[in-house]
């Protein structure tokens, strides 16, 4: 049995380019640093929690680029003078990638107890039903031209 791409899926038109983020965003997971959770607040509410201790505000950014959120970690702690007899907390750079669907935004973001909270947001969609008018060529000219 062949597998079948999304975006080659007979009844899934113009997909293509949501397989190639989804590719694109399983290849950025790598490493699985830092960890999170996501669950499902509501039916229109999600929440992201990334395990982020020692970061501080100022050492993340978070963005949304082209229906990608991301969030980036950097610590800018000076290493100078200070010798570790183990060091096991994570202190690297990070960025992690999670793909938005149409219509869900970012709607707060809060540091607590070294856990990052994303709060997410899927706005009520409205059903708009269109009717197509059939004509004689697909460029609409009929017959009686």
């Amino acid at each position: 049995m062949t597998k079948m791409a999304l975006g080659a899926h007979p009844f899934l038109l113009g997909f293509e380019q949501l397989e190639r983020l989804v590719e694109r965003t399983a290849k950025s997971d790598a490493g699985g640093y830092p960890p999170y959770n996501i669950e499902q607040v509501s039916d229109r509410e999600y929440r992201i929690t990334l395990a982020v201790a020692g970061f501080s505000e100022d050492d993340l950014a978070i963005t949304v680029e082209d229906r990608q959120l991301v969030v980036r970690g950097g610590r800018t702690e000076p290493e100078q003078g200070r010798v570790f007899m183990h060091r096991g907390i994570a202190a690297r750079q990070f960025q992690r990638t999670f793909v938005l669907a149409d219509g869900v935004d970012v709607v707060g973001a809060a540091l607590e107890n070294g856990l990052l909270h994303l709060d997410l947001e899927r706005a009520p969609q409205d059903k708009i039903v269109r009717t197509i008018a059939i004509t004689r060529d697909r460029h609409g000219r009929s017959d009686q031209q």
